[in-house]
């Protein structure tokens, strides 16, 4: 396993804080494609473009810490207070909602002009999944209620864009892109969206599958991809999210990101994985092309050097894997005195096999049956029923694994949260028309406010996502 070398890291860290202290040494200039110019030419006015940077210029990298030692206690399900859901704007940039809200990310500083309601900031987020676009959207006061005409609408604060920018390598099947907003960190002079993009199917162990861009939609100014070392891209690229400041500062020091990904049957492990990620401490970006170090976190396998396919053992199962499941997001909870790591997304329940949705299974070695008629046509995973959900790990095993105290695959989901009740349409029907796999997908964590939104998928008409809206206690 790539581990970090933690006494190099500290005597790094005093090298430059004597540098600081004797000369007043900043770090340098920041030497990557971002810049604060504001002669942009976009479907946004000049206006708007420095609206953005100057927003993003007051969220510094300390302010979404809320506390200098670590939690001790652990968020639980009951904690968590539903306030209700919201609606997705109208098509914008010749894209729209459709099958939409794969990735999201919560951006402080964002509609800054908009109502004082309780709900700040703005979300980024992914839309239909063909196009694959990012847009930028109000967040309104969500409603409880079962009538989806009663929820508000949040409106179009950026129109969708292609942030990918030809940096990525080109979409050979489905892609599974991820976001996540973070402050600027050692060396840069703005906020970054950071992005991954994973595939259905991978032909190589070394693809390109992580960069960052600019907030300003309009020209994200995305540098060349790089790769995350020694891991194959089934572990590494379909969800981001931050770790806490003070969480990383004590077990991964200069890795502020959260980075990883779970694949349905067992290419990435029997569970989610995921990985302590700091691309900054590469460079500015880091070149083309470039392996990026990480810190494992989880990771329900071996991964043998080289190998596209994780290897697998009885003992390296997450309790109550399902080859069915689908944990498409993820996020680090805190309060004042309590944190936990979540994963959400579509749980299987019962027996799991692959194959058809009406129970013909598809053995890997033949002989093959024939394949069922419409609707039950779709090979994949399946499961007897499905049902969404949020999985609660404990940050302190997941500090455990990174300084080597635990194997990856010990730290165990101490709770489990159904969700289908909050859900609009979170019917599964494998023997009729309806065949939906995946109920709820992105997720994204307003840190100051206690405030985690979830996307549900295909809830409103014209199969546009649904996000949903819970209060951390």
């Amino acid at each position: 396993m790539v581990s970090l070398n933690r006494d190099k890291m500290k005597l790094f860290y005093l090298t430059i804080l004597v540098c600081v202290l004797l000369f007043g040494c900043t770090g340098g200039v920041d030497s990557d494609v971002n810049t604060t110019d504001t002669g942009q030419t976009s479907v946004q006015d000049d206006s708007t473009a420095q609206s953005i940077q100057q927003d993003d210029q007051s969220v510094s990298p300390s302010s979404n810490t809320q506390t200098t030692s670590l939690p001790t206690e652990l968020v639980q399900p009951e904690d968590l207070e539903y306030l209700g859901a919201f609606r997705l704007p109208a098509p914008s940039g010749g894209s729209d909602w459709t099958w939409s809200g794969r990735a999201a990310t919560y951006y402080p500083a964002g509609d800054s002009s908009g109502p004082d309601d309780g709900f700040p900031g703005s979300l980024y987020a992914f839309g239909n999944d063909l196009d694959q676009l990012v847009s930028e959207i109000s967040i309104p006061v969500p409603v409880i209620s079962r009538n989806i005409d009663d929820l508000n609408t949040a409106t179009t604060l950026q129109p969708f864009s292609d942030v990918r920018q030809n940096s990525f390598p080109e979409i050979a099947d489905f892609g599974y892109p991820a976001i996540e907003y973070l402050p600027a960190q050692d060396g840069q002079t703005s906020g970054k969206l950071h992005l991954a993009w994973g595939f259905h199917l991978f032909e190589g162990f070394n693809v390109n599958t992580h960069s960052w861009c600019e907030l300003d939609l309009s020209n994200p100014k995305t540098p060349s991809a790089w790769q995350i070392e020694g891991y194959t891209p089934f572990l590494t690229a379909d969800y981001l999210f931050e770790i806490p400041e003070n969480w990383a500062a004590e077990n991964t020091p200069g890795m502020r990101l959260a980075t990883g990904r779970f694949r349905e049957g067992v290419w990435s492990g029997k569970g989610p994985a995921l990985f302590a990620y700091g691309p900054w401490n590469e460079g500015n970006p880091p070149a083309p092309g470039s392996e990026v170090p990480v810190v494992p976190l989880l990771l329900y396998g071996v991964q043998e050097p080289g190998a596209l396919e994780i290897t697998t053992y009885d003992y390296t199962e997450m309790e109550n894997y399902c080859s069915a499941d689908q944990w498409g997001g993820g996020a680090w909870l805190t309060t004042d005195d309590a944190s936990a790591v979540i994963f959400v997304g579509t749980k299987g329940i019962g027996d799991c096999w692959y194959g058809f949705s009406d129970g013909t299974v598809w053995p890997y070695d033949g002989p093959y049956p024939e394949i069922p008629p419409w609707p039950n046509d779709q090979r994949g995973f399946w499961a007897d029923d499905l049902e969404a959900q949020i999985i609660f790990f404990d940050p302190a095993d997941l500090a455990a694994v990174a300084n080597g105290e635990m194997e990856t695959w010990e730290p165990q989901p101490y709770a489990a949260m159904n969700l289908d009740q909050y859900m609009l349409s979170p019917e599964h029907e494998p023997n009729g028309t309806d065949t939906k796999r995946e109920i709820a997908r992105a997720v994204a964590f307003d840190r100051e406010n206690g405030l985690l939104y979830v996307f549900e998928f295909r809830a409103d008409s014209e199969d546009n996502s649904i996000v949903h809206v819970w209060k951390v206690n």
